[in-house]
């Protein structure tokens, strides 16, 4: 399988995940954490773009308000749109299809080397497109690890209002 089919299947499997999800389960932060799962997509994207434009010395794909929202060290500040949600899921393939133009046209001329949180030194666009399908695996788990919880919590609260109901009925 190729770097970027296995980048495909790592987008559509993420948007799989938000199209399951409603707008208030992508924009809640789970107890112990500091995000949510709308930020873990957005963050994915805009990690992309600096690991394979802005480190080879390109300018990325993407508005600078992007960036400012979901870069490393960033947090939500504030619940997003649905018109951002699928503007990001719509951006996460077409960046992808673009990336790999940009690779055939031959645009990465240089690379700036970087080690990453994981300790992973990237030298060139070709290891920065294999870290990034690492980087977003990482970020997928977060996603399902807090869609476990919605999914807790929402059972939790469904059983105390039935409990509630019932004991209003009787």
């Amino acid at each position: 399988m190729s770097t970027f089919n296995t980048s495909r299947k790592l987008r559509k499997k993420f948007i799989v995940l938000l199209d399951n999800l409603n707008l208030e389960e992508l924009n809640f932060i789970p107890k112990g954490y500091n995000n949510n799962i709308i930020w873990n997509f957005g963050h994915c994207i805009v990690t992309h773009q600096q690991l394979c434009y802005s480190l080879s010395g390109l300018k990325p794909r993407i508005d600078q308000k992007w960036i400012d929202l979901f870069k490393k060290g960033t947090v939500p500040q504030r619940d997003f749109t649905q018109e951002e949600v699928n503007e990001l899921k719509v951006m996460a393939l077409k960046l992808l299809e673009q990336l790999d133009s940009d690779k055939v046209e031959g645009i990465f001329k240089k690379y700036n080397k970087y080690v990453t949180a994981l300790g992973v030194t990237v030298t060139n666009i070709s290891e920065a497109i294999v870290f990034n399908n690492v980087h977003e695996g990482v970020h997928i788990g977060y996603a399902l690890g807090m869609k476990r919880i919605i999914e807790y919590q929402r059972q939790e609260w469904e059983t105390k209002t039935q409990t509630r109901q019932m004991a209003i009925a009787q």
